[in-house]
C-alpha cells in the first residue's frame, strides 16, 4: 500500500516528500490503522472549487477536500488540496508554503482517520493534532 501525490495545473513541487510520507504513515498508526492506498492530488483553486460544488455542492474556494474511501481499519482515500490557497494561507499565518501544505496533507489524513472539524471543539482537537505533527517532523 501507498502514499503518491500527483500535481494538476500547477508547477509547485512539494519538497521533501519521502520524510512526509514516513510521517504520515505516523499519523495513520497513531490512530490504530492501517494504511491502504492514499493520493493526494495538489491543484489549483479552480479547479478545486468545482469539486466543492460537484460533490459536496459548496460555491466557494477551499484548501482541502477529502475523499474517504476506508474499509475497516484501512485508510484509504482522495485528498484534494489547493496550492493557491495554501499559499495565501501560508502568507496570512507566516508560515513557509511547505509547512502550510503538510499542515493541510495531515488534516486531510486526520479525516480519513475519524477526526470531524464541525464543531469548535472538534476545531481546536484538529488543529492541536496538526500542530503536534508538525512539532514531530521538525524534530
Amino acid at each position: 500500500m501507498s502514499i503518491k501525490i500527483f500535481y494538476d495545473n500547477t508547477n509547485y513541487k512539494y519538497p521533501g516528500w519521502r520524510k512526509t510520507v514516513k510521517l504520515l504513515e505516523k499519523v495513520i498508526r497513531n490512530e490504530r490503522m492501517v494504511l491502504g492506498d492514499l493520493n493526494f492530488i495538489i491543484t489549483t483553486d479552480s479547479i478545486l472549487k468545482k469539486v466543492n460544488q460537484e460533490f459536496l455542492k459548496h460555491n466557494y474556494n477551499t484548501d482541502v477536500i477529502s475523499f474517504d474511501y476506508s474499509v475497516g481499519g484501512t485508510v484509504n482515500g482522495e485528498i484534494y488540496i489547493s496550492k493557491d490557497t495554501v499559499k495565501r494561507n501560508a502568507h496570512n499565518y507566516r508560515v513557509s508554503l511547505s509547512k502550510e501544505m503538510l499542515r493541510v496533507m495531515i488534516h486531510g489524513i486526520l479525516h480519513l482517520t475519524g477526526y470531524n472539524d464541525n464543531t469548535v471543539e472538534e476545531k481546536a482537537l484538529m488543529r492541536k493534532m496538526e500542530d503536534m505533527w508538525l512539532t514531530v517532523i521538525e524534530e
